[in-house]
């Protein structure tokens, strides 16, 4: 274990200014800076957007501004709030789904039987993980109304799946049996083995853009499995790009799909010195990405 750190002491918006000038970062307009910083954290910014803007000694590569960190920051900013919606459409669609089929099979109330599912001791972690989700959602209407006036209190699965985190959701998913699991990801046309690498992928994604998180130049720690044919591209499954072709897939008869797909171009167009191979985009990206139809 190397040598432990020392906290460095705090810096006013002003030393925090001085501090990035001091190692090579222009700042052209202070009083901008100031504004920027009092608004959004040096450690929010600075830190996370200077990421291979910056020489082996700390110092910034000549030409850097305080305005290209900002446009780094506004660009994911952006980035994310147009990702959100098709995610959305992924949660909602699968919950349905899910509960449509395992309703059918085995009942509203058959995800209390741990014989339903692969693995007993996840049954029982998320037998935990749903009583936790029904005490945080205890005043929706319709978990009272299902906890006061049913017998035995329990929600139904396809009322339980509206309080699910999407983790949760793609928790109970890779624990279903594999027939089920195939089952329902035939209904989007996709190999089972494939749907739940990227639900575990894509939520993952989507707790980055809810706790608004970095996406540019970032590295992604849950991994989609890529088709093989991506994979021969040298697209990597570990950049934003190899999960944005898993939203592709499962929204393949989304007619909207193309209309965000061209948002991404306009905005790559309107910050053009983004560096859009740190997020894994080849560049053929738009051809790989849009639907054909």
């Amino acid at each position: 274990m190397g040598e432990v750190k020392q906290h460095q002491p705090p810096m006013t918006i002003d030393e925090q200014i001085e501090n990035l000038k001091n190692i090579g970062l222009i700042v052209e307009d202070e009083e901008y800076a100031k504004r920027i910083l009092n608004d959004i954290s040096y450690f929010r910014l600075i830190k996370a957007y200077s990421l291979n803007l910056k020489t082996n000694e700390g110092r910034y590569r000549e030409n850097i501004t305080f305005q290209q960190l900002v446009d780094l920051y506004l660009f994911n900013a952006n980035f994310r709030q147009i990702i959100f919606p098709e995610i959305e459409k992924i949660e909602i669609n699968v919950r349905c789904r899910i509960s449509n089929y395992f309703a059918e099979k085995y009942g509203v109330l058959g995800y209390l039987e741990a014989d339903n599912f692969v693995n007993v001791k996840y049954h029982q972690e998320f037998l935990k993980d749903v009583h936790e989700e029904i005490r945080r959602n205890s005043k929706a209407p319709f978990v009272k109304n299902f906890r006061m006036n049913y017998a035995g209190g329990m929600l139904p699965i396809y009322a339980l799946v509206e309080v699910f985190s999407f983790g949760t959701l793609s928790k109970f998913y890779k624990n279903m049996k594999n027939p089920d699991k195939k089952a329902i990801a035939k209904s989007f046309g996709i190999g089972y083995t494939y749907l739940e690498s990227w639900l575990e992928s894509i939520s993952y994604v989507r707790n980055i853009c809810a706790h608004y998180g970095r996406l540019y130049n970032a590295k992604l720690s849950k991994t989609p499995m890529l088709y093989k044919e991506y994979s021969e591209a040298g697209i990597g499954n570990n950049r934003i790009f190899g999960v944005l072709l898993c939203l592709k897939h499962i929204l393949k008869n989304d007619n909207h799909w193309n209309m965000f797909v061209d948002k991404i171009e306009i905005l790559f167009d309107k910050y053009e010195n983004v560096d859009i191979t740190t997020m894994g985009f080849k560049e053929n990206w738009k051809v790989l990405l849009e639907n054909d139809k």
